[in-house]
């Protein structure tokens, strides 16, 4: 199995085989806990003003999304696990546009299957490649605003790459030092409006979900389905 980690647009742009977007802090993380409250399909963008076209000609659509952290004008939902953990969205079809993770998949046109990745569902997207028997596999670490590589996407990649190669690494220390790294934010008085604590703790709840998110091509737009893996 030829594995790369690669890194930011430029590597979405590179990416070939399976390519998993990674972008834990905090978009597919929020998509995972979305699909898990019963969301019958995402349609990620890019741009958000087709965001918000879309919710103007689908008033019942949900906007999930933000800039720089921040909710979006209009926007139902921020980026936030712990703003939808408790929501149900049975049923519901999801927009969602992102500063980093949104921005892979649009990028990823080299790609012969697409997936969202995150920690919380990182041993079920293992298993998903494995059970595929796909050779060619691209991990892309989509980072901070996909403007610089960040900690926590490297460590998914590197923890999904260990999977495949049959030698977990541990990630207790790892998240744990997160908290001073890239992490800081959800743990600092004066941004909790934007980075609440409670979304770094939902965000590393490694392997909490036995699912994947595949992006399935459509005519017009992208959309993301769960996939259960056994």
């Amino acid at each position: 199995m030829n594995i790369r980690i690669l890194q930011l647009i430029e590597g979405a742009k590179q990416a070939t085989g399976v390519v998993v977007i990674i972008d834990v802090f905090r978009a597919f993380s929020v998509e995972a806990y979305a699909m898990a409250k019963g969301a019958k399909t995402i349609i990620p963008v890019g741009d958000k003003q087709l965001a918000y076209d879309l919710k103007e000609q689908n008033p019942d659509y949900i906007l999930i999304g933000e800039r720089n952290g921040k909710i979006l004008p209009g926007f139902d939902f921020g980026n936030s696990p712990s703003q939808i953990e408790n929501i149900d969205f049975l049923g519901k079809t999801i927009i969602h546009t992102t500063s980093a993770g949104t921005q892979g998949i649009a990028n990823a046109k080299n790609a012969y299957v697409i997936l969202t990745g995150s920690l919380v569902n990182a041993k079920a997207i293992a298993k998903y490649i494995k059970q595929n028997n796909f050779e060619d596999v691209s991990l892309v670490c989509m980072g901070l605003r996909a403007e610089r590589p960040i900690e926590e996407d490297t460590l998914c990649a590197e923890y999904i790459k260990s999977l495949l190669e049959n030698n977990p690494i541990d990630l207790v220390d790892k998240i744990e030092n997160l908290k001073r790294t890239s992490g800081a934010k959800f743990f600092d008085p004066t941004q909790q409006d934007v980075f609440p604590e409670r979304d770094f703790y939902l965000s590393t709840d490694t392997d909490k979900f036995h699912f994947v998110l595949e992006v399935e091509k459509g005519e017009k737009f992208d959309y993301i389905k769960k996939v259960d893996i056994k």
